[in-house]
């Protein structure tokens, strides 16, 4: 029995599977933040968002922890609570009819980086993906609670597809939600060895500007990450083959 990777869903269970893929590959990825932080994708009848239940974290969702959420809030489809950030997705999907799948996350590299006021630079392949600009949402570190407050966060972004909340976390969206994915791994990365070459002292070089147009990330490339992470994603965190859906073979114990 195949357990294939998804880009978008037709229907409820494929939606519901991808989130649950998004969320073992952020885990994996690194950006772990306890209970808190969410992937989703647009329910494919236009009901609302596709996202994690509230309470658990991004390596222990399997698609029974999945929640339809409406544009209102309303838990349509799935059990338990569900998270107060659901604004944030539902905001951003009213402004851009483009994105497919959005991913909220907590980073404490990204949060390290933003506290330093300084751009994120090119210093690796993984910053050229924000080489075009970084916007920043300043009005508040606080939780997104309020329709109002989504709605200018979703403003920020503009056409972008990632912004930062400094001392609180990030948005990235996409085409797909993989693609939302991949952005947040490499932000995740790229605000790490800023870090790193800060720490180490004075940052001397960068990619070139003239070479920073060979760097345009196409779709398959994006792609080929998100399966990648997706499939290092199950493997770390459902003990399961990646892309058969059967337990993986474990070696006998050692005798005693």
């Amino acid at each position: 029995m195949t357990n294939p990777i998804l880009d978008a869903p037709s229907t409820s269970s494929e939606a519901a599977a991808i989130v649950a893929d998004a969320s073992l590959a952020l885990a994996f990825g690194g950006l772990r933040d306890l209970v808190w932080g969410h992937a989703s994708v647009r329910d494919p009848d236009g009901r609302g968002v596709w996202m994690k239940a509230a309470g658990w974290g991004f390596e222990e969702i399997t698609p029974e922890r999945v929640q339809l959420v409406s544009w209102d809030g309303e838990v349509l489809e799935g059990t338990g609570a569900r998270h107060i950030e659901y604004l944030i997705h539902t905001s951003v999907y009213r402004a851009r009819p483009d994105v497919g799948g959005v991913v909220h996350a907590h980073s404490d590299r990204v949060n390290a980086w933003c506290a330093l006021g300084t751009p994120l630079e090119p210093l690796t392949h993984a910053g050229t993906v924000f080489a075009s600009g970084l916007p920043r949402f300043t009005e508040t570190a606080n939780i997104i609670r309020s329709a109002e407050v989504g709605g200018r966060l979703a403003r920020a972004l503009g056409d972008r597809d990632a912004i930062v909340i400094p001392h609180h976390g990030f948005v990235t969206c996409g085409r797909t939600v993989g693609e939302a994915v991949v952005r947040a791994v490499m932000l995740e990365r790229a605000a790490g060895v800023q870090l790193a070459a800060h720490a180490a002292g004075e940052v001397v070089s960068r990619i070139r500007d003239d070479e920073l147009s060979d760097f345009a990330w196409p779709g398959e490339h994006l792609q080929s990450a998100w399966r990648y992470l997706v499939r290092q994603g199950r493997r770390s965190f459902l003990d399961v083959d990646p892309v058969a859906a059967t337990p993986l073979a474990r070696p006998a114990a050692p005798p005693r």
